[in-house]
C-alpha cells in the first residue's frame, strides 16, 4: 500500500519532468498523508495541468466524504471491476507526483519506518485516478487514489503491496483520454524494478502527521 509519501521537488523540476506548460508553485512536503490536498498531473482542456486534489477517492454516488479515508489506494488487479474505480479508470487517470514514500517494518520497539525512493531521489509518478463528488451544498470536491501492485523484492520484506510507479515513457499512455479500455494498460501495473530503487530506515518522527521537514527522510545513524 501507500499511506505516506514525499514531494520535495521544485516547481521547475516538476514542470520539466512531467511536461507541464506552466511552472507550479510547490512547497516541499515530507509527510503527505490521506485526506490532504496532493499535487497531481492530469489532462485538461489545454493539455497537461497540475491540480491539487484531496487524497482518498470519493465516488460520485457516495453519501459523504468519509468513505474517502478508506479509498486512498486501489488494487490494480481489480480496479477495472470495482464500482468505486472502474469509471475513473476509463476516463479520469492521473499522475500522482512523489519523490519517495514510507513503509513500516514490525520491530520489538515498535514499527520501524523506512523511506523508499527511485535512485538519486528523482521525482516520479504513481498511477492515480480522480473523481468529482458533490455534497448536499452542491459544491464539487475532487478526490484521488493511488493504484497499488504486488511488492518488488526490495519492499517485500516490509509489505506485500507497493504503489504502481510508472516509467516516464508510459506517462503519455496512462494519461491518454482516448484510451478507454483496461487491457492495454495492464502491463503498467507490474512492480517497479527493485534494482532501480533504494531504501533505508528513518526516524519515527514521520509517525506524527504534524511533522513535516527534511529531517524525516534523514537516514538513521
Amino acid at each position: 500500500m501507500c499511506g505516506r509519501y514525499t514531494l520535495s521537488a521544485t516547481g521547475g523540476q516538476v514542470a520539466e519532468r512531467f511536461d507541464i506548460a506552466d511552472t507550479p508553485q510547490l512547497t516541499p512536503r515530507y509527510n503527505i498523508a490521506p485526506t490532504q490536498a496532493v499535487p497531481l498531473v492530469r489532462v485538461g482542456p489545454e493539455g497537461r495541468e497540475l491540480a491539487l486534489l484531496r487524497w482518498g477517492l470519493v465516488p460520485s454516488w457516495a453519501k459523504d466524504l468519509a468513505i474517502g479515508a478508506k479509498m486512498i489506494n486501489a488494487r490494480s488487479e481489480t480496479v477495472a471491476e470495482k464500482p468505486s474505480f472502474r469509471a475513473a479508470l476509463r476516463q479520469r487517470r492521473c499522475l500522482i507526483l512523489a519523490d519517495g514514500f514510507y513503509e513500516w517494518q514490525a520491530a520489538p520497539g515498535g514499527k520501524q519506518p523506512f523511506y523508499f525512493r527511485v535512485h538519486a531521489g528523482a521525482p516520479f509518478a504513481m498511477a492515480g485516478l480522480w473523481e468529482s463528488w458533490r455534497g448536499p451544498d452542491d459544491v464539487a470536491v475532487q478526490t484521488c487514489t493511488i493504484l497499488t501492485t504486488r511488492a518488488n523484492p526490495l519492499l517485500a520484506p516490509l509489505h506485500d503491496r507497493m504503489p504502481v510507479i510508472l516509467p516516464p515513457d508510459e506517462y503519455r499512455l496512462w494519461l491518454d483520454p482516448d484510451m478507454r479500455e483496461a487491457g492495454p494498460l495492464e502491463h503498467l501495473f507490474e512492480p517497479f524494478p527493485a534494482e532501480a530503487m533504494e531504501s533505508y530506515p528513518v526516524g519515527k518522527g514521520v509517525n506524527r502527521v504534524a511533522n513535516d521537514s527534511a529531517a524525516l527522510i534523514a537516514p538513521l545513524g
